[in-house]
């Protein structure tokens, strides 16, 4: 009989121990933002949720947006900007393009991962579309300009003068073998 208790104790501990996991991982991403918040790292934009209320354009401000393109660990692709800065008045729409091309003999599949520094500014940065919103597939020897259009709200902190909006470029080929199906059927 305790032989029975014990292994009744030990499921139910497990089973504990499995939802307490499951509650960590839903937990992650807010921790994650409160992290990056608390630390000034990682700033996160806003995505494609912003709608600018009125066409108002702050033509008394001069913004200064840097871009950088890093390929992650593993990544072959040649990525970069068009130019390495813009200046802008907050409430332009203004768009940047990236080159990336596949050096390699195979198809690739990479995800861009945005960040804006300074943190703070993160969620004054509006990105209305981006190449950062889907998984790109190139095929060998490909190369494609890869537009990100933006506004940056007027309502941006009056310190801040000086925005920088970097891209990692990731393979994620192995993850995507779908997409290369797909690519590969369109191709034909």
């Amino acid at each position: 009989m305790s032989e029975q208790l014990s292994n009744a104790r030990l499921v139910k501990r497990l089973l504990f121990t499995v939802v307490a996991m499951f509650a960590f991982g839903f937990a992650m991403v807010p921790l994650y933002d409160v992290m990056c918040d608390a630390l000034g790292i990682n700033g996160k934009t806003s995505g494609t949720a912003y709608q600018q209320e009125s066409e108002h354009i702050d033509g008394s401000r001069t913004l200064r947006v840097q871009f950088l393109a890093t390929n992650a660990e593993g990544m072959s692709w040649s990525f970069g900007p068009e130019a390495d800065e813009l200046s802008l008045h907050p409430g332009e729409t203004r768009e940047m393009l990236f080159r990336a091309s596949n050096p390699t003999d195979h198809p690739m599949v990479a995800q861009a991962i945005p960040s804006v520094a300074p943190s703070k500014a993160a969620a004054y940065f509006h990105k209305t579309e981006c190449f950062c919103f889907t998984q790109q597939v190139l095929q060998p020897g490909e190369t494609v300009m890869m537009p990100v259009r933006f506004i940056v709200d007027p309502a941006l902190p009056k310190d801040v003068k000086h925005l920088t909006l970097a891209y990692t470029l990731f393979d994620v080929t192995d993850r995507m073998p779908e997409k290369l199906a797909l690519s590969a059927v369109q191709a034909n």
